[in-house]
C-alpha cells in the first residue's frame, strides 16, 4: 500500500513540474537569443544566465535550511512555483536589463521551491528505489520540458513575435498552481513514507551529519557543471552566426529535453543496480559537448548538441540528486539538498561567465577550458568513489 501511495504522489508532482516545465523550459529555449534580439553580448548572456543559475542554486541553501527548520515543505513550494508567473512578464519588456531582472526572478521561485520539493520526493523514493523515483518524476518533467519549446516554436513560426511566445506561457503557469493545489489535497504526508519503515530511535548527532564522502561529491559536481556549455550559450552562437532561424532553436531544445526524457529513465535503472559508480558517466559526456556545438554544420551541431546535452541534463536531474539522499540523513535532507545546489549554482555561475567570456576571445579557448574541468572532474570521482565505498 505505501509503494502505491507513494507511487501516485511522485506522479501527481510529476504532473506540477510537467506544467511548470511548459512555462519556464518554454521561455528557457529563448532566452539566449532574446538577449541577444534586445542588444545584449555573449559575456552579458554567459553573465546572465550563469547569474540566474547561481541564484537558482545558491538560495537553496537558505531554503534547505528554512526547509528542515520549519517542515514548511508546502508553504516553500507553493511560494516558489508562484514565481514562475515572472515568465510571461518577459512578454512586456523592452530592453535585455528588465528582461534579465525576470529571468533571474523566475530562477529565485525555482531556488525557493526546489528543496522543499526534492525533500518530499526523496521521502516517496524511499519506496519505490530513489534513482528510479526520481527518474518517473524527471521523465514527466521533461514532457513539459518538450511541449513548452514545442509552443513556443509555434507562435514564433506562425507571428514570429518572441513577446507573443512568452506571453502565452501564462496558461501553463495557472495550470502549474491549480496542479500544485490537487497534490496538496490528497492523502498522507509524505514524510510518512520513510518515517513508516518501523519505529526508530532518534540518531545520534554525529550520525545525521553528512557523509564523509559528500565533500569530494560536491568538489566532482561542481567541475562537471562548470565545464558544461550551456544552452543560452549555444542557441546565443547559433543565432549570432545565422546558423539556424529562431524558430528552430525552440524545437531543437524541444529535442533535447526528450532526450533528456529518456535518459533519465535510463540512468535512473542504472544507478539502482550499480550506485554510485555511474556518477562516472557525466565528466565523459559533458566533455564531447563542445566538440560539436561549434561543427560549421547548423544540422549536425543541432543533433549531436540535443543529444549530448539532453543526456548530460538527465544525469544532472536524476543520479546527482539520487546521491544526495543516500549521501545525507532524512533529518538532513534539505540541508544537503541545499548546500549541494548552492554551491552547484556557484559552479554554474562561474563556468557560465568564463565561458562566454573565452568565447568572445577564441572559440578554442572555450574547448580547452571544458576539457580541462571534465579532467579534473574524472579524477576526483575516483577519490570521491573510495571514499564512498569505505
Amino acid at each position: 500500500m505505501d509503494r502505491k501511495a507513494a507511487m501516485r504522489f511522485i506522479l501527481m508532482m510529476g504532473l506540477v513540474s510537467l506544467f511548470g516545465d511548459i512555462s519556464y523550459e518554454g521561455a528557457r529555449a529563448m532566452t539566449g537569443p532574446y538577449l541577444a534580439f534586445l542588444g545584449a553580448s555573449a559575456v552579458m548572456v554567459g553573465f546572465v544566465s550563469g547569474l540566474g543559475e547561481f541564484l537558482g542554486y545558491g538560495l537553496r541553501l537558505v531554503s534547505g535550511v528554512a526547509a528542515d527548520r520549519t517542515r514548511a515543505y508546502w508553504p516553500l513550494t507553493f511560494l516558489g512555483y508562484g514565481l514562475i508567473f515572472a515568465i510571461p512578464c518577459l512578454a512586456f519588456t523592452g530592453n535585455w536589463q528588465v528582461a534579465a531582472l525576470f529571468i533571474i526572478l523566475e530562477r529565485a521561485g525555482k531556488a525557493i521551491r526546489s528543496p522543499a520539493r526534492d525533500s518530499l520526493l526523496s521521502y516517496a523514493t524511499k519506496q519505490v528505489g530513489r534513482g528510479w523515483g526520481f527518474a518517473i518524476h524527471e521523465a514527466m518533467d521533461q514532457i513539459g520540458a518538450v511541449a513548452g519549446p514545442l509552443i513556443f516554436a509555434a507562435v514564433l513560426f506562425w507571428k514570429n513575435n518572441f513577446r507573443l511566445g512568452f506571453g502565452v506561457l501564462v496558461i501553463p503557469s495557472v495550470l502549474t498552481m491549480l496542479s500544485l493545489v490537487f497534490a496538496k489535497s490528497q492523502g498522507r504526508a509524505p514524510e510518512d513514507f520513510e518515517a513508516s519503515q518501523g519505529p526508530q530511535e532518534r540518531p545520534p548527532a554525529q550520525e545525521t551529519k553528512l557523509a564523509p564522502a559528500y565533500g569530494h561529491y560536491a568538489v566532482f559536481s561542481c567541475l562537471c557543471v562548470a565545464g558544461l556549455v550551456n544552452f543560452q550559450i549555444i542557441s546565443y552562437h547559433w543565432k549570432v552566426h545565422a546558423l539556424l532561424l529562431d524558430a528552430w532553436i525552440p524545437l531543437v531544445y524541444a529535442l533535447t529535453m526528450a532526450v533528456d526524457g529518456v535518459a533519465a529513465l535510463v540512468v535512473g535503472k542504472a544507478y539502482d543496480r550499480w550506485g554510485l559508480k555511474t556518477l562516472g558517466l557525466i565528466p565523459v559526456v559533458t566533455l564531447v559537448v563542445p566538440f560539436f556545438v561549434f561543427l560549421p554544420s547548423a544540422a549536425a551541431s543541432a543533433i549531436a548538441v540535443a543529444i549530448l546535452w539532453g543526456i548530460v541534463m538527465g544525469m544532472h536531474e536524476t543520479i546527482m540528486r539520487a546521491a544526495i539522499a543516500d549521501l545525507t540523513h532524512i533529518q538532513k535532507r534539505g540541508f544537503g539538498y541545499g548546500f549541494f545546489n548552492t554551491i552547484y549554482g556557484g559552479a554554474w555561475f562561474l563556468g557560465s561567465f568564463a565561458i562566454g567570456a573565452l568565447y568572445g576571445l577564441n572559440i578554442r579557448f572555450v574547448i580547452f577550458f571544458v576539457v580541462i574541468m571534465e579532467l579534473a572532474a574524472f579524477a576526483v570521482f575516483w577519490k570521491f568513489l573510495r571514499r564512498a565505498q569505505k
